[in-house]
């Protein structure tokens, strides 16, 4: 076998951009929001003017100014987000959060100016919050140009007028105390957006160089295209930028199909890992594949995981549909096998490997269940092939069950085990007698389960095979794996409804990833599902398939689409890297440039 570190360090990297894709934070309701600044605006600047002023009217006038603060900043958010922005991430609900965010910084240096200004001069109140004001433009600053798809006109308004309104309101209360606050303010508030604007863009621009240097692309452009996906789930931009970094290779097909008195069903397995996360790139080929197939054929089809990593993920939606189309275009050929072997179960150590032969086709699947069984290299395919020849047998078709999963993966470390379970599985099955076969099929979408409970909508399919006295069911379920130890469950019920044998497969779509909080961002299947309904799901649709079986011919096809771009293992390795060393870069970043923006910044504000 070849060395499967490769394999490893890419499904590490893929699972490190989902932990951070994941990690993205999810906002309180807009009315929340609202709520908790019209509470905070009154309080704190109630509170502040009625310490350094301790009387009625100093409490009086704070709460005054605090609620002219909150009513101008709504005021201001509701225009920005719906008028000024025009910008599918800045909802009024991100908008207000922003501010709220600002507010959060500027009364830190609120309340320390009004510590001095009780213990020293009121004038350090004055000139601390012209600080806090500052920071609050140079954070406006990053947030916008980092994540708004708005026009630089548009986005330099949005940072600047609710901070210059707020510092306005400021100024109506300082001139009634103090004259000259006006006057002396003037030129920091003309340069402090200057120097806020450069740090800004020193910091941001010093990171859009890694993208550059890991993919060719800036860093920024790219960034913005994930958080449009996340907010959004618009999947173009960040497609356009993955076709552009892809590669191009050629895709392997299988395909088993059975056939009655019309197409009964079909099992379909393309050399596609349906990644990498959400709506992107071929996340969703499995339920789209399934779809566009029965609509074509009408028959049941179903789509699990061939023996392959994220080094084939499809770069975009045009790939899924070149891959779909070319499919459905060579599927049309006779089936003609009539004869198949029973299924035969081997266990090598942990490994399970599972055989039914169709004609001269070997269908084999591996599970190392109920230790993780993760994705697995193309090398083990390839080995599979050849043993299969060994036996007098045209091909094999094989699939990682992909259905049990902890958080222990050392799924390659036994990889020597799934080889000699294949070799005895396909050597036992090839040594038993053929005979006819019905086929049976039926496909249940379960309303219960939706994607963030880690249910695809290809739903539950099941394909049942009857080979004189023994009756089999395959369960393929439109999900990213299983929770450990519900394989097992799911097979006990299945067998007790009469079956003589059974196997759960997943399709691993991720089209499930993304879209929850956690340390996977998903869930496998039975991991917040009620496994009771989901069990009773499956053994329904294993009993309607059963009941609709009918005598069937068997047909394999090996076909290959050319030419499709794919996000390529480098590509994915290089995105995860860009996330973690940008934070790294951040993090250095971070001081030297806004310690040196404060230090401007106070200068400033010592000279007034």
């Amino acid at each position: 076998m070849a060395d499967n570190s490769s394999n490893n360090s890419l499904n590490d990297s893929m699972d490190g951009a989902l932990k951070h894709y994941s990690s993205m934070f999810f906002l309180p309701s807009c009315k929340r929001l609202i709520l908790f600044m019209a509470t905070i605006c009154p309080c704190i600047f109630g509170i502040s003017l009625y310490i350094l002023f301790p009387t009625d009217n100093g409490l009086i006038s704070g709460l005054s100014l605090g609620i002219a603060l909150f009513v101008i900043t709504l005021i201001v958010d509701v225009a920005l987000s719906k008028f000024v922005l025009k910008d599918p991430i800045y909802t009024l609900r991100r908008t207000v959060a922003l501010s709220l965010v600002c507010w959060a910084f500027w009364a830190l240096f609120i309340v320390i100016g009004i510590v001095f200004g009780v213990v020293f001069d009121v004038f350090w109140w004055f000139k601390l919050s012209l600080l806090g004001f500052g920071i609050v433009l140079t954070l406006r600053f990053v947030v916008l140009l980092a994540t708004s798809l708005a026009s630089s006109v548009r986005q330099f308004l949005v940072v600047l007028l609710w901070p210059y309104l707020s510092i306005g309101t400021f100024l109506v209360c300082w001139v009634k105390i103090s004259g000259d606050v006006f006057s002396s303010s003037l030129v920091y508030l003309m340069l402090a957006p200057i120097i806020a604007y450069v740090s800004a863009f020193l910091f941001l621009r010093s990171l859009d160089k890694i993208g550059n240097s890991l993919n060719g692309v800036p860093a920024l452009p790219l960034f913005k295209a994930f958080i449009l996906n996340w907010v959004v789930g618009a999947n173009a931009p960040l497609e356009e930028s993955l076709e552009k970094m892809g590669e191009t290779e050629d895709i392997d097909v299988m395909m088993l199909r059975f056939d009655a008195s019309k197409p009964k069903a079909a099992l379909i397995v393309p050399s596609v890992h349906p990644g990498p996360f959400k709506n992107i790139g071929s996340s969703l080929l499995p339920s789209l594949l399934k779809e566009h197939f029965e609509k074509a054929y009408g028959c049941q089809t179903c789509t699990p995981l061939g023996i392959l990593g994220h080094e084939l993920d499809l770069a975009s939606q045009a790939q899924n549909f070149k891959v779909i189309t070319k499919i459905i275009e060579d599927a049309n050929f006779e089936a003609t096998e009539t004869l198949a072997s029973p299924l035969v179960q081997v266990s090598e150590g942990y490994a399970t490997a599972s055989c039914q032969i169709f004609g001269n086709t070997a269908f084999l699947s591996f599970t190392l269940s109920p230790k993780t069984t993760e994705d697995l290299p193309q090398e083990l395919g390839q080995a599979v092939q050849k043993e299969a020849q060994k036996y007098g047998l045209n091909c094999a078709l094989t699939v990682n069950c992909h259905n049990s999963l902890t958080d222990v993966i050392d799924t390659v470390e036994h990889l020597v085990e799934f080889e000699i379970a294949a070799s005895k599985c396909l050597q036992k099955a090839a040594s038993m007698p053929k005979k006819p076969f019905k086929i049976g099929s039926s496909t249940i979408y379960p309303k219960e389960f939706t994607l963030k409970e880690g249910m695809g909508t290809g739903g539950i399919t099941a394909i049942t095979v009857q080979v004189e006295n023994q009756t089999v069911v395959y369960i393929v379920i439109d999900g990213n794996n299983v929770i450990s130890g519900l394989r097992e469950k799911i097979l006990s019920a299945v067998n007790a409804t009469g079956f003589d044998a059974s196997e759960i497969f997943t399709t691993d779509t991720h089209a499930v990833s993304a879209l929850v909080t956690g340390h996977r961002g998903y869930h496998s299947v039975g991991e917040v599902m009620n496994q009771d309904v989901l069990i009773k799901y499956i053994t329904d649709v294993a009993k309607t398939a059963i009941a609709n079986s009918e005598p069937a011919k068997a047909g394999y096809k090996h076909l290959i689409v050319p030419q499709v771009r794919v996000i390529g293992g480098s590509r994915i390795s290089s995105l995860s890297l860009l996330v973690d060393k940008g934070i790294e870069k951040a993090k250095r970043l971070l001081v030297p440039v806004f310690f040196t923006e404060g230090l401007l910044l106070i200068l400033l504000l010592i000279l007034l």
